[in-house]
């Protein structure tokens, strides 16, 4: 049995997937759609997302491109829980790819968004934000 595993990143937050073709069916505890088993941090997603139900989405629309039984477990660290989603959103379309090549591409999913924040200089009150200056 094939193990894909798959990285995505996003500011700080670092997202490891590992998708397998399942033999069995999941309970409908762990069910994504009728298609995988989803666990983040071995937590469901509904879990893990609680109230957040623009994440829940995005992360099912992309799950549901895998055709077959899966069992996609993710480890999650670092950044807030809007990196997080991004993060598991680009590992999820990697693994998707790497096991469909029909997937589209043009989609922007495959996308790593690089920026992270600046960081904080000395003589200034942030990255770039100088003290109010006086002339007399």
């Amino acid at each position: 049995m094939k193990t894909y595993r798959t990285i995505g990143r996003r500011k700080s937050a670092v997202a490891q997937m590992y998708i397998q073709l399942s033999e069995i069916a999941p309970p409908a505890t762990l069910a994504l759609g009728e298609a995988s088993i989803f666990l983040i941090n071995n937590k469901t997603i509904f879990q893990y997302f609680q109230n957040d139900s623009n994440s829940i989405e995005t992360i099912t629309l992309l799950a549901n491109n895998l055709k077959g039984l899966y069992t996609i477990k993710t480890h999650v660290s670092g950044g807030g829980l809007s990196a997080q989603k991004q993060a598991i959103c680009l590992a999820l379309a990697r693994g998707i790819c790497s096991i469909d090549s029909q997937f589209p591409k043009k989609k922007g999913f495959l996308t790593q968004d690089s920026r992270v924040k600046e960081r904080r200089k000395y003589g200034l009150k942030k990255a770039r934000k100088a003290p109010q200056y006086s002339k007399r």
